[in-house]
């Protein structure tokens, strides 16, 4: 089976990014908006949830059923989708008391997935976040 990914969009202005991102890894990916997960999700080898502008405590934020992902397939989140990940697993996500915004440094990289073999310990990225 071809390595296949989904990337669930929540509405993150960096989705395309992240397929970019996945392509240049050869590796095959489709982006779907978060509220039509596919009913088959046998051709998935992992799923990405994106980034979104909303808090995962708003009323009003997207909170798609993910349990028949659940334990299959290897999950992703970015922003977002880990916080998400976090808030449908139970997990707290509270707001901080200050706004990140801007270039970060990436700590305690484990780097043994292929996914993840070109990351390294120290990598640049970018956030912006107002939740913990």
């Amino acid at each position: 089976m071809q390595n296949n990914v989904l990337i669930l969009d929540f509405g993150s202005q960096y989705t395309q990014l992240i397929a970019r991102r996945v392509r240049e890894l050869n590796i095959y990916c489709e982006i779907k908006p978060y509220n039509k997960v596919p009913e088959d999700m046998s051709v998935y080898k992992a799923v990405i949830l994106s980034g979104s502008p909303y808090s995962v405590r708003a009323d009003d934020a997207p909170h798609p059923d993910l349990s028949q992902i659940k334990g299959k397939i290897p999950l992703l989140g970015v922003c977002y989708g880990a916080q998400y990940l976090a808030h449908f697993n139970g997990g707290i996500v509270a707001p901080s008391n200050t706004r990140e915004y801007g270039r970060a440094r990436l700590t305690a990289i484990k780097n043994d997935e292929p996914f993840f073999y070109q990351i390294t310990d120290g990598s640049q990225v970018w956030m912006s976040h107002s939740d913990t």
